[in-house]
């Protein structure tokens, strides 16, 4: 079939155009390149080198161009993956990201689409859930922050359009997902892998004794894929259930061997603890986390001494 991804050309985006590529879809990427990179579609390209399954548009979600595309290509699924930047965190760029997904549901309207797949993040859905609550389910939401209430917001959006005008969604909350082609910046992960392999010491924002659920990207990709054809209407929640320290995720990408890490103030927002139940997605996409984090991050190394 015929499909856009929308921040395609990022971490994430990036390696789902890889897997839709090699299932045999066209794929139309739309992004505005301040985050994500022509780098990360290299495999892409070349994949697609003589089958012309792949086109690449350096446009921002928001413009009438990006409108005429839909309406060019007519894509039957269009995945939404920019909503939310971490390189912005402030309340306008949050803001924005509601105007990006209304603008993909109101494209997805004028021009026939049948689903949008939207990622948002699960940290900022679920509020701060007390221990006794993890891993949280789908019907705890109490957004956090800005964030949080754009995010719910899109969530309502297209629960709206779903409603009125019959374009189905799936809404994927993600855990805290790492792998290959992640920025410094782009998640705990990424920032420890790139200070045990230049050889400085990590910070750690608070105690280290902070929980995340952490989830390798091919597993995302494969949910994401799914929720192509699977799990309409819902929030589903895309992780592993389970929660590791930031103290002992430094010691499993070190080795042990790394520097002691150096210690910062924790963010005013930090949550102290988290993880998403993926029983839903166990039930409605037949989804389950496969990669477990030591074999994650043996092929993050694997990946960057390539």
């Amino acid at each position: 079939m015929n499909i856009v991804v929308i921040g395609g050309a990022g971490f994430i985006g990036s390696h789902l155009v890889d897997r839709l590529l090699a299932e045999g879809h066209t794929v139309d990427v739309i992004d505005d390149l301040s985050t994500g990179t022509l780098g990360n579609l290299a495999d892409a390209r070349a994949m697609s080198s003589t089958g012309g399954q792949l086109k690449i548009h350096h446009l921002d979600a928001l413009s009438d161009e990006a409108d005429s595309l839909f309406g060019m290509r007519r894509p039957a699924l269009v995945y939404q993956l920019a909503l939310f930047s971490r390189a912005d965190r402030s309340a306008r760029s949050q803001g924005r990201g509601f105007d990006a997904a209304l603008a993909t549901m109101e494209a997805a309207r004028r021009h026939g689409v049948a689903k949008v797949v939207a990622a948002v993040p699960a940290s900022s859905l679920y509020g701060q859930p007390p221990a006794s609550a993890l891993p949280i389910k789908e019907s705890e939401l109490a957004p956090r922050g800005v964030r949080g209430v754009v995010a719910r917001a899109v969530v309502d959006l297209m629960s709206t359009y779903r409603e009125r005008d019959m374009i189905e969604f799936s809404a994927m909350a993600l855990a805290t997902v790492y792998g290959p082609r992640q920025r410094p910046d782009g998640g705990v992960v990424a920032a420890f892998h790139h200070a045990a392999s230049t050889g400085v010491a990590p910070t750690f924002h608070g105690d280290g004794r902070q929980s995340r659920d952490l989830i390798y990207v091919d597993d995302v990709v494969d949910a994401l894929v799914r929720a192509g054809e699977r799990g309409s209407g819902l929030v589903i929640n895309i992780g592993t259930g389970e929660q590791t320290t930031v103290r002992e995720l430094w010691t499993l990408v070190s080795g042990g061997a790394g520097l002691p890490p150096e210690t910062a103030p924790p963010a005013s927002d930090d949550l102290p603890r988290f993880a998403v139940s993926p029983v839903r997605a166990r039930i409605h996409l037949g989804w389950s986390p496969w990669t477990d984090l030591a074999t994650g991050l043996a092929r993050l190394r694997s990946a960057g001494s390539d």
